[in-house]
């Protein structure tokens, strides 16, 4: 069952944000909340997340940001702001938030914005069935791709960084590449990065989640923002 919270100081608009849901999606948890201190101290993880930016005392700025913290190595709940202040637009990246919606709510706009979220839920859903094998010591290895931050060639043997640990094996850096799918770039020869795991980049260098920092090759500079901005528009994970 999904699980979806509404957190806002005005009651009207707590309902209205429901009956939309509704409307769209049958059969979810919907939990409301009058104030951000009230869904801070309820402890509980959702799926979706509506939060109205000024609320009095904690804002859905400040909630935001406490889900974020809690979530450190797992998988992230969907964020969308529901405001009528454009100004704090900005703000909502530095959370990660997934859109941000006006007051009042237009409800083809919020149509459109919670069928993405429902997919986005959906294929994180997919995303964490997905694994690959490799052998570890004469002994075949399933790793989940969502686990890994990177691949690294190391002489003959790759070192897959994962959340549990290094993990050494015989392969292909090209062959690893193509099984890994397109959540991840080949940033250096030597480096093949999960980009849901990349927390900030600059010219030459990419830093992943577990705080390791990777060569980004020079000339492929130009490439890797591309590929990462079609990656973040297609949905994908973005930390940065």
């Amino acid at each position: 069952m999904i699980k979806i919270a509404v957190c806002d100081d005005d009651k009207a608009a707590r309902e209205h944000i429901v009956s939309l849901i509704e409307e769209q999606l049958q059969g979810a948890e919907i939990t409301t909340f009058a104030t951000g201190e009230e869904m801070i101290q309820a402890q509980r993880d959702f799926d979706i997340c509506f939060l109205d930016v000024e609320m009095r005392e904690i804002s859905g700025m400040d909630v935001a940001s406490h889900i974020r913290q809690q979530e450190e190595g797992r998988t992230k709940s969907i964020i969308i702001f529901v405001t009528g202040y454009e100004r704090y637009m900005n703000s909502a990246f530095d959370v990660s938030a997934f859109h941000y919606l006006l007051k009042p709510v237009d409800e083809e706009k919020f149509c459109h914005v919670f069928g993405r979220a429902l997919r986005e839920l959906y294929a994180e859903e997919e995303r964490t069935k997905q694994y690959i094998l490799v052998k570890n010591s004469g002994t075949w290895r399933k790793v989940f791709i969502k686990d890994i931050y990177y691949i690294e060639s190391a002489n003959k043997k790759v070192i897959i960084h994962t959340e549990a640990g290094a993990l050494d094996c015989y392969g292909k850096m090209d062959e690893l590449e193509r099984m890994t799918g397109s959540g991840f770039y080949r940033c250096h020869r030597c480096f093949l990065v999960n980009m849901e795991k990349i927390v900030s980049y600059n010219a030459d260098t990419i830093k992943v989640a577990n705080g390791d920092r990777l060569i980004l090759a020079r000339k492929r500079y130009n490439d890797f923002i591309r590929q990462y901005m079609k990656y973040a528009k297609d949905g994908g994970i973005v930390n940065v």
